[in-house]
């Protein structure tokens, strides 16, 4: 069994505010604790991926904040206190600070995290 906190969690991406702090759990999964500064919309950051949006699932709960997930069906505000899934096929936009902590697939979460550094370079 593996545990993780926060802190001791490996930084993927920081930038611009965001932290993204990843490690592997287990099962094929990863945690992701996440920071996202009002205003930071990923849109850019995932530009290039297919249909120009995340393609990993995601399962987690929002720590603070409000977040907007945009899809192509529309979009889903979501506030601290709520546990949620995004499926496939999403971009974020932080509507104030925001802080999550999430769980993903972990191959399909790397495919992603190599994505978004190769576009902030």
């Amino acid at each position: 069994m593996t545990a993780a906190t926060r802190n001791d969690t490996p930084v993927a991406i920081e930038g611009n505010g965001v932290e993204l702090r990843m490690q592997e759990v287990g099962g094929g999964m990863s945690v992701a604790f996440a920071s996202l500064p009002e205003g930071t919309d990923m849109g850019p950051a995932v530009k290039g991926l297919p249909d120009d949006q995340c393609q990993c699932p995601h399962w987690g709960y929002l720590l603070k904040g409000r977040l907007r997930m945009r899809t192509k069906a529309g979009s889903e505000v979501y506030e601290a206190g709520q546990a949620f899934y995004w499926a496939p096929g999403h971009v974020p936009e932080a509507l104030e600070d925001c802080e999550y902590v999430d769980f993903s697939p972990t191959k399909e979460f790397n495919e992603v995290i190599d994505h978004v550094k190769a576009q902030m370079s």
